[in-house]
Formats: C-alpha cells, structure tokens, sequence
C-alpha cells in the first residue's frame, strides 16, 4: 500500500471516530448561586448523576461564584447547561445566538418575590407597601437576581416613583437570598428582598425566627427561573441531543431531586416566555 493511501485510510478511519469522540466529551452545567454552596452542591451533585444515566454521557456539576460568572461560564462554553433565573437567562441567551429555554419548574411560570422587614420597624403586612418603609435600610440579593432584585425594584419604582437609593436610607446587595434573610433577621438591613421559594424553604428547615422576620408584602407574579441550553450542543454530543435533555429535564419525577429545588415538576419553555423579564431589565436600566 502506498504512503498516501496509508495515510487516507487513516484519515478516513479518524473521520469516522468524530462523532463517537464527541460523544465522549463531558456535558458540563452549572447553576445561578441562589444559596448556600454547600446545599448547591448537594442539591445539583445529584442532578448530575440524574442527566448522565438518562443522557447516556458523563454530566458534571460545576459551581460558580457570582451570578455573573455562571453568564460567563455559559458565554465561553465552559458549561453547555444552566439553572439561570429569569434575567440571567435572558442576558445568556443575547450572549450565545441560538441558546434556548428548555424547561422551567412549574412554580416559575407565576414565580414572586417576598418584600421582608425585622419586626423591629414594626411594619407590618398588606396588600401595598407603606410609606413607612421610606428612609429606612434594605438590602437586595444578588445584582442580577430577578427575584431578589429586578422585579423588587421594578414594583418599588412603580409605586414610589423613584429609585430604591432616594426610597431608603442604605441599599445594599447580600448576594443571596439566604443571606438577604440573615441579614434582616439580624438587624443588619431593615428590610429586604427575597425569592419566596427560598423563604418557604427555609421557613421548613427551621431557620427563620418569626419573632425576628417576616414577611410584609408579596409581589405580582412574573416568569423566573428556568433551564438554558447552548445552541451547539447537538454538534458536539450528536444529533438529537438538545432533545434528549430537554426530555431529561421534564422527565424529572423523583420527588427527592425536585424537592431539591424545591419545584413540583419542570414544564415547557420558551425564550418568548421572558420576554416580559427582558421588557422590565430594560425599562430600569439593566439590559441595553
């Protein structure tokens, strides 16, 4: 056999092993750092082993830092997957042309946020928030949160007709929602912003003192949280595949893993359905 027939064997056989190399490739997701580290872990530690025997592939977990850097973790295909909330999946997919909304829990098609106070304000619940609240401290989550910022501050622009730093004394960002609620638990902000998802959560794990915190007015609802997949998967692990998790994901019943969340069961979406999280951002500043 000649040198160059050789050598087009061997480049017909390599070819021909693409697909099946790209098969081998680890699928990688990540999640918007909503909470506690160590409970992320846990909770999508075994999401991953859920996704890896469904999907046939090696799935990995990989925690972030910051809102901010799950963005750019799923901007330079670090991760192909993500749990992102509403405005984080927006900002993703403007970022990666293609990227698509897979499914969402069913609780996030009418998701709301908790407005909080220390019962030391004496501020107490109803169904509008008092002008008492003016002058006092508060404390959003995270800056791309949209529970624990974006939907907050659009409600408190739209009935106090000025930004949350001329409504209250000191504006502040915990980061989380857990922090949120430990900081106006302790007195460290007055007031504060919080996803009602993890404030029930944590109202069943015990952590929150009623005595010390509560809640002083709930939000309109909006679309949150939701799985966003990059546009590209289907060249990388194969034809079918964006289908195969999206199928995955819905076919997510195992009351442990979606109480992890804490979600009833994870539904359709589409990147219309945020449409109206991309419309707010605008409206107040956070997206061109």
């Amino acid at each position: 056999m000649s040198k160059a027939k050789s050598l087009l064997r061997k480049l017909s056989v390599a070819i021909a092993l693409l697909p099946a190399l790209a098969q081998a490739d680890t699928f990688v997701f990540t999640a918007i750092p909503d909470e506690d580290e160590s409970r992320l872990q846990e909770r999508f530690g075994k999401v991953a082993d859920y996704l890896s025997e469904q999907l046939d592939v090696d799935v990995q977990y990989i925690p972030v830092k910051s809102y901010a850097a799950a963005i750019t973790a799923f901007r330079n295909d670090q991760v192909q997957l993500a749990w992102f909330g509403g405005l984080s999946g927006v900002q993703a997919r403007k970022l990666v042309p293609g990227s698509e909304a897979l499914a969402q829990g069913y609780e996030d098609q009418f998701f709301k946020s908790y407005i909080i106070a220390n019962t030391s304000t004496g501020l107490e619940a109803g169904d509008e928030l008092s002008d008492e609240i003016k002058g006092k401290t508060f404390t959003f989550g995270s800056k791309g949160s949209t529970s624990g910022r974006l939907m907050p501050e659009f409600y408190l622009r739209e009935q106090f007709g000025a930004a949350p730093e001329e409504i209250f004394s000191r504006v502040g960002f915990s980061g989380d929602h857990s922090r949120t609620i430990a900081q106006v638990q302790s007195g460290a902000y007055e007031i504060g912003a919080v996803n009602f998802a993890v404030w029930e959560s944590e109202t069943e794990n015990g952590t929150i003192d009623a005595d010390k915190v509560k809640v002083i007015w709930t939000t309109p609802t909006y679309p949150d949280y939701q799985w966003t997949i990059r546009g590209d998967v289907n060249e990388r692990f194969g034809d079918g595949f964006k289908d195969k998790v999206r199928e995955a994901l819905l076919g997510m019943d195992d009351p442990d893993l979606l109480a992890s969340f804490p979600r009833e069961s994870f539904v359709p979406a589409s990147n219309d359905d945020y449409v109206p999280i991309e419309e707010t951002a605008k409206a107040i500043g956070l997206l061109d």
